[in-house]
């Protein structure tokens, strides 16, 4: 068989009938899918279960609404995701770890008429809070949201549904016929607001067949229809979306599910159980399962792929004892969400490899930062657009289809390198400082240890620097004497350290900045 190619022309589809390709491609009665009730589902039956869930939701919907799912990495998340694209309808998938607040703030932008959730996990998870906000929350002036609970609408589907979904799914063009074009919206995820309010990202059908394919093109000869994708990471968040979920589903990769990236006993031990080839994971969770799995647990993982932070070198050691390099990679949620990768054979060390087919980048100069620029890009994975809080429902496109990533980067024979973000850099005596480099200082002296580095401001030298760490004895004298023999001056060096037991993280393993940020306003007096 030859070698796949990436062609955007090919990704002009729905996200439902991408699925029923990759079925007839790979064979209906492949298990594709399969989560940690160990309940595996083939080609077959998650189509199936798309069309008869989908007709269902249709009914309790409209078309042109956006439909919230409150799940975690389930196969019932991923049955009722396609199910809904199926019958026409775009998704709000809302983050069940962000709070109440910016769940209600998800459901006001989306908006988000209706939300679909479990009882079981609204129960097991303790989450009545967020249920009793979203039904509080005015997705429109006078009217309230509405949350459906699947164990309510399972019961409603008798054998009559089951047979209208059973002759659907050997018609499935006649069967959906309000079925969503490629340039609609499939998909809206929302921001954590780590910098800023928290808005939409709406991705099309499109996009995200898109980036599927241009991951699974940019790895040829690594991966193949044979591996078998291990994903604890949440589908709320781009990179548990489409790397973790569509990329192998759309590929003929069987993909496994857990619904917490926290239970770092248990994801080892499922690794071995199903023999999974593939891991895509943060830095942050690495390193909690490298040190709780017991010997041979992860023996079966030929590739562990890293986005959404940066990789320690502390985490590469830990994995290298085991004979496993990890692939660090690099996206955006706004690009559905890969932009590049390295790969096993083209890698170049402190990089994040080169982009993916069919993106385009472009650097912008940036005042005060003499080596690389502010990094945009261009393709067919760069969303439609942004939704923001004030004009809910409403997208606003990136100009010319180029997305300001924010970061930045130097690139060198073609891989990306990380710099910063342009947000990240503190301007101190006139000298552009980056606080990301502060943290990879911080690391050196205590890789066993996380550092968040961020600025205040300063009356005399317009911006502070202070080290937030969960190092229970960092000593500034230290950190000082260091910074000197690595050959930083002193403007490097944070004017104040300020030790926590705990450096706040969001769901997807990230830092959260904009946490660590009030942490050190309010204790600024102290220190």
């Amino acid at each position: 068989m030859p070698p796949p190619s990436f062609s955007a022309a090919a990704c002009q589809t729905t996200l439902f009938n991408a699925l029923r390709s990759a079925a007839s491609q790979h064979g209906s009665s492949k298990v594709i899918l399969e989560d940690a009730e160990r309940q595996p589902l083939t080609y077959k039956r998650l189509i199936l279960g798309s069309l008869v869930l989908g007709r269902r939701l249709a009914r309790e919907t409209a078309p042109d609404q956006v439909t919230g799912l409150l799940l975690p990495n389930v196969n019932a998340l991923v049955v009722s995701l396609f199910g809904l694209n199926a019958f026409g309808r775009a998704i709000g998938l809302l983050n069940f770890t962000a709070g109440a607040r910016n769940i209600q703030s998800a459901v006001k932008t989306g908006p988000l008429p209706v939300v679909v959730t479990s009882r079981r996990f609204i129960d097991t998870a303790k989450l009545d809070d967020l249920v009793e906000a979203i039904e509080a929350t005015e997705w429109t002036p006078g009217r309230k949201a509405r949350v459906l609970y699947l164990e309510d609408i399972r019961k409603e589907i008798g054998g009559k549904e089951k047979l209208i979904g059973l002759a659907s799914s050997l018609a499935p063009n006649l069967a959906t016929p309000k079925a969503r074009r490629p340039g609609d919206t499939a998909v809206i995820l929302f921001t954590s607001g780590t910098e800023g309010a928290p808005k939409g990202v709406a991705l099309t059908n499109a996009n995200l067949i898109a980036n599927a394919k241009q991951i699974f093109t940019h790895a040829t000869g690594a991966l193949s229809s044979a591996d078998i994708a291990m994903n604890p990471l949440p589908m709320f968040h781009s990179f548990g979306l489409t790397a973790g979920t569509l990329m192998p589903l759309l590929n003929g990769m069987k993909a496994v599910l857990y619904p917490s990236p926290l239970h770092y006993k248990q994801i080892p031990k499922l690794i071995k159980e199903t023999k999974a080839t593939l891991l895509l994971s943060t830095d942050t969770f690495l390193q909690g399962y490298a040190r709780a799995a017991d010997d041979g647990e992860t023996d079966s993982l030929r590739y562990v792929v890293a986005g959404a932070e940066r990789v320690k070198e502390q985490t590469r050691a830990l994995w290298a004892k085991s004979g496993t390099e990890i692939l660090e990679g690099y996206g955006a949620t706004e690009c559905s969400p890969v932009i590049s990768c390295n790969l096993p054979a083209q890698k170049q060390a402190g990089s994040v490899g080169r982009a993916l087919p069919s993106i385009e980048c472009r650097l912008t100069p940036v005042e005060g930062i003499a080596e690389g620029g502010r990094l945009l890009v261009r393709g067919p994975n760069v969303m439609a657009g942004y939704i923001l809080a004030n004009a809910p429902g409403v997208i606003v496109p990136p100009p010319d289809g180029w997305h300001d990533t924010g970061d930045i980067v130097t690139i060198e024979d073609g891989y990306i390198h990380i710099r910063g973000r342009a947000k990240r850099f503190a301007k101190i005596g006139g000298e552009m400082v980056s606080l990301a480099a502060i943290e990879a200082l911080a690391s050196g002296l205590w890789p066993d240890n996380t550092h968040v580095c961020v600025s205040l401001p300063d009356p005399r030298r317009g911006e502070s620097l202070v080290l937030v760490t969960d190092k229970p004895d960092a000593d500034k004298a230290a950190l000082a004497d260091y910074a000197r023999d690595q050959g930083f001056t002193e403007l490097w060096v944070p004017k104040a350290l300020l030790v926590t037991q705990q450096i706040p993280i969001l769901g997807s393993g990230k830092v959260d900045y904009a946490a660590t940020l009030e942490m050190a306003r309010e204790a600024r007096p102290l220190l």
